[in-house]
């Protein structure tokens, strides 16, 4: 069996970071006390001043607790939701050491801690604590597999020195997809690009520690290698392939799936057709998310997601010069007046891979997925599974957008897998459910 890996969480990146330590915390020369203090760079080395003293230390200064099961730090003004509809600031606290280092003239604070109490706070960050046992167990075994593998994938870039791209860019087309290989000295983010982690801000429960202890160390495998379990907020009734949305690799396990017991009748499911893509994106078909059920929700959505309640199927409207307007913002690409959204290509769950923008000072095509849904919205749409209906007024023209789903609707719908759990279904039964041909396997 191996040992408990212990792992780094990028949490914050300021010119300046203020936390507050409770219990001393000590690096191989100096001990910081209780009390609040400030990290900013002085000189190319991170100062660190708090009361009457002030110590001066080079980039990569590790702090560790003096009695790790008493011990805590709070970071202050940390941003969570980052370019989500729900950002904001509040103030977050860690069990575990801390790390500051500079970066790109920023300091980086860093929370290093096992695995395994990463998990109780991703947990509980990622949906209600108070989540039903089945549903808690299987997103403590994607959430450690999905870590693991991509901590595997950064040593094998690093050891083959690859040079790992992520855009794909000429003329006439931008293709981007967003992962996690920008982070270079830290293991994973602590926010929705990696995954949402908040230490012990977020209130645990005995359940989620239970939920944990359970799957100690359980991964998913295919092959005897670890999955890359992914998961989202709600599929919209169909599972999406990973590299319709990532780099062109495929993962067997990763497959197109119908989020239902049964294929629902009356549907096409050759969801990458444009007739078939409207009839389900303007349909209701039956799957585990399509629910209103407040008890289910509320296990998966926090206070702050809970915003947000038209996540099977929405509606955004915009004006011909309003969109206009936020296409230049978002993308920094003068279309002119925008004339005409097109589907170039979609994937297996109708999600777009490729957009056309068509302007009136140039033309262009835009993908993946999320590249997609941060160039047609403030922060990003629910889904890039939509469709558009131009309506004529006047001397313009209104973009109605018709979509599916919230998030990019790989591998575990985390509302699926809520409904699922209250009707009975065990975590091995969800998790092979939305994971085809996998292996579970205790790693330590």
């Amino acid at each position: 069996m191996e040992k408990i890996p212990v792992i780094q969480v990028g949490i914050q990146f300021k010119p300046n970071i203020e936390f507050t330590l409770s219990g001393t915390y000590k690096t191989a020369d100096i001990a910081l006390a209780t009390g609040k203090w400030e990290a900013r760079i002085n000189n190319g080395a991170i100062e660190i001043s708090g009361g009457d003293q002030t110590f001066y230390c080079s980039s990569g200064l590790i702090l560790n607790p003096m009695e790790s099961n008493v011990n805590q730090f709070t970071l202050h003004n940390v941003t969570i939701g980052i370019n989500f509809h729900w950002q904001r600031v509040e103030n977050q606290t860690f069990k575990g050491g801390l790390k500051l280092l500079i970066e790109n003239e920023m300091i980086t604070a860093i929370n290093i801690l096992p695995i395994e109490d990463y998990l109780i706070s991703v947990i509980s960050s990622e949906m209600s604590a108070t989540s039903s046992m089945e549903l808690l167990k299987a997103h403590a075994v994607i959430s450690r597999s999905w870590l693991l593998a991509q901590i595997q994938k950064n040593k094998n870039i690093q050891e083959r020195h690859q040079n790992y791209t992520s855009v794909y860019q000429n003329e006439n087309e931008i293709i981007r997809w967003y992962d996690r290989e920008d982070h270079l000295n830290f293991d994973v983010c602590a926010d929705d690009h990696c995954q949402r982690y908040q230490g012990i801000t977020r209130s645990s429960t005995k359940a989620v520690e239970d939920a944990v202890k359970a799957t100690w160390g359980e991964i998913l495998a295919y092959n005897n290698e670890i999955c890359d379990a992914r998961f989202s907020k709600c599929c919209g009734g169909m599972v999406e392939v990973f590299e319709n949305v990532w780099e062109p690799v495929n993962h067997p396990y990763l497959k197109k799936l119908v989020d239902n017991p049964v294929s629902p009748k009356g549907f096409d499911l050759n969801l990458r057709s444009e007739v078939a893509a409207h009839q389900w994106i303007n349909g209701h078909p039956d799957a585990f998310c399509n629910t209103n059920d407040k008890k289910v929700l509320n296990q998966v959505l926090n206070d702050y997601d809970q915003e947000t309640n038209d996540f099977y199927r929405w509606k955004v409207e915009y004006d011909q010069v309003e969109l206009s307007e936020l296409v230049k913002k978002r993308t920094g690409i003068d279309f002119g007046l925008i004339k005409d959204l097109i589907p170039m290509e979609r994937g297996d769950s109708g999600r777009l891979i490729k957009l056309i923008i068509r302007g009136e000072k140039r033309t262009m095509t835009i993908g993946k997925e999320l590249e997609i849904r941060k160039a047609l919205s403030e922060s990003h749409l629910y889904s890039s599974a939509f469709v558009v209906e131009k309506i004529y007024e006047r001397d313009s023209i209104k973009f109605v957008l018709h979509g599916a789903g919230w998030g990019h609707g790989v591998g575990l719908c985390q509302i699926g897998a809520a409904v699922m759990s209250d009707r009975g279904y065990l975590y091995t039964e969800i998790l092979n459910h939305y994971f085809k041909d996998i292996s579970l396997v205790k790693r330590y």
